[in-house]
């Protein structure tokens, strides 16, 4: 009898403690040696508020190569990947037709020149009346547009690059037939990238030309800074979001087709922040220790965006509160602890 009214005694006195508020530590953590770590107040701090848009990285400057004139490609000089100079030539093509019908203009303007040299002498003389030598010479000058007009379709037949930069993809090769308006080539200058991002009408309006917005890309480990270079004016009616492209710096590792992100600006809220080394990872768990009556208080956090040296606490923690900072990843719920000084 003396034994059980003994255990129900501690257990009143337990159960007593706890409506308190106080819970009486366990004998794994009771016996557990005092340790001496680092705190740091809890501070709440003012940050810009975004929302993220998604988009692609793309070629300020990039070009669909097309011939201007029909014929056969008779050569291919240009592969996907391969670095070209302006001005330099990517295909050529076979233009027969218009070799034959250039040289034929070559002949009737050597004949129309020759007859009004004939009439200029004959108008010397005064033996051609002034309008028999205005035709002939209005004859030399048609025939004279004629070989021009000839000479510049011969010239479409050589395919040059626009501008420098890489070919990126070829639409054709040796033997097909090239027309105006049918793609050959696709050129792009990788030195000079920017983001294409689809911004939600509702945050449109926080963006202006010339803002600097961080943009992450899924390859790289540093955040860039992009530039806003152009806003759509009009929404596009079946996503309801507006275009907006943003320059970006020279970056290694950065091309043309990676996926990416702006943080747009949506407004300012408040939260707490703690040091990144408060923070302990175990398993999917993000955990830190708080000081309570010089025992570390385990609470299960969730973190938000990382500032500096700083990270933002979405829940789990209330400014003022004390926090561990060093010496947190061995410690233990309830574990005593002594603070530095």
């Amino acid at each position: 009898m003396p034994s059980i009214r003994s255990g129900r005694t501690c257990l009143a006195i337990a159960l007593l403690l706890q409506g308190c508020g106080h819970e009486a530590p366990s004998p794994s953590t009771a016996s557990l040696p005092p340790a001496t770590v680092s705190v740091a107040t809890v501070a709440s701090k003012d940050r810009v508020a975004t929302e993220d848009a998604v988009g692609t990285v793309r070629a300020r400057l990039r070009a669909v190569i097309e011939a201007k004139a029909s014929g056969r490609i008779q050569r291919m000089l240009a592969v996907p990947g391969q670095t070209v100079q302006e001005g330099e030539l990517l295909a050529e093509l076979d233009l027969r037709e218009t070799q034959a019908r250039l040289e034929q203009a070559r002949v009737v303007r050597e004949q129309a020149e020759s007859d009004l040299k004939r009439f200029t002498s004959l108008l010397e003389q005064k033996i051609l009346s002034q309008s028999e030598y205005e035709t002939a010479r209005s004859r030399f000058q048609v025939a004279d547009a004629a070989v021009r007009e000839a000479e510049t379709m011969l010239g479409y037949g050589r395919v040059v690059a626009p501008f420098t930069g890489v070919i990126t993809r070829k639409y054709a090769d040796v033997g097909d037939l090239a027309a105006p308006g049918k793609a050959l080539l696709e050129i792009e200058d990788p030195t000079a990238l920017r983001l294409e991002a689809d911004v939600p009408e509702a945050i449109v309006d926080r963006v202006s030309l010339g803002d600097r917005l961080a943009v992450r890309v899924a390859t790289l480990t540093n955040v860039l800074t992009g530039v806003v270079g152009e806003i759509a004016p009009a929404a596009d009616p079946s996503t309801r979001t507006f275009l907006v492209k943003l320059d970006l710096p020279s970056t290694p590792g950065l091309r043309a087709g990676q996926f990416g992100r702006v943080s747009m600006p949506v407004g300012v809220t408040s939260s707490p922040h703690v040091p990144k080394n408060a923070v302990v990872q175990r398993g999917q768990m993000e955990l830190v220790f708080v000081v309570r009556s010089n025992r570390a208080e385990m609470r299960i956090v969730k973190t938000g965006k990382a500032v500096g040296d700083e990270v933002e606490l979405v829940s789990g923690v209330e400014p003022g509160e004390q926090i561990v900072t060093g010496g947190a990843a061995e410690l233990l719920d309830g574990q005593p602890v002594i603070v530095k000084p």
